[in-house]
């Protein structure tokens, strides 16, 4: 069963794939322990997260130096999409890729939950930001090129799995949009590849010092000084 999921992602398109998991999850919650209403089982995603936890942080707020992303509070729908176009192949991730194997996350079920969980999460106060030199140029070509679909404050959507881009660490978001740019990162939208492609490297940088400094509503950000209690 797990093995004819995985293969039906190429028919559906990912989005569809990522409901299809959310789905999957919910109709298998009696028999794997899950919740009998299909909400996802939380305490099963952190058990998944425990695993990822030694280079993401017990937090899930990753590195400021941009090695490691910022997942708490991100959209459920946007971390399944990246599990499974890791394990598919669709996104070369090979230190992640060991980690979105069956024997790590064996099913839909334990995608679907690891991600609920760390969309619950609160997100770091204080991201990686870039050096503020040219702000001005940044927001213009935000305005322009992003706010369509990552929000007029990079907030993203659940219901379309688009990432939220705010509170987002300045040396992640400058990487990833350069492999997205040259082709590198093969799961990118592809009309988000193709408007970006003339972007120099100089763009680049003024676009994601902006977008490192959209702050999240101050309800998903965690006080200063939080830790996981689920770690303690």
């Amino acid at each position: 069963m797990i093995g004819k999921t995985m293969k039906t992602a190429a028919g559906l398109g990912i989005l569809g794939f990522v409901l299809l998991l959310l789905a999957l999850a919910g109709a298998s919650a009696n028999t794997h322990g899950g919740k009998e209403n299909g909400e996802p089982d939380l305490k099963h995603g952190l058990a998944v997260y425990k695993v990822c936890a030694a280079c993401h942080s017990t937090e899930a707020w990753g590195s400021k130096d941009g090695d490691f992303p910022m997942l708490a509070g991100q959209h459920a729908s946007v971390i399944a999409k990246q599990l499974a176009d890791i394990r598919a192949g669709n996104r070369d991730n090979p230190s992640m890729f060991p980690f979105a194997a069956f024997e790590i996350l064996d099913g839909p079920r334990s995608i679907a939950n690891v991600a609920a969980y760390l969309s619950r999460l609160p997100m770091g106060p204080d991201n990686g930001k870039g050096p503020g030199t040219d702000l001005e140029r940044g927001r213009r070509l935000y305005g322009g090129y992003c706010a369509g679909c990552h929000g007029k404050n990079g907030e993203g959507s659940q219901n379309r799995s688009i990432p939220r881009i705010q509170g987002q660490h300045f040396a992640y978001l400058v990487r990833q949009f350069k492999w997205i740019r040259d082709g590198k990162r093969r799961n990118a939208n592809p009309e988000m590849a193709r408007q970006i492609r003339g972007f120099t490297d100089a763009d680049v940088a003024v676009l994601m010092d902006y977008v490192s400094r959209l702050r999240p509503d101050k309800a998903l950000v965690a006080p200063p000084g939080w830790r996981n209690p689920d770690f303690q």
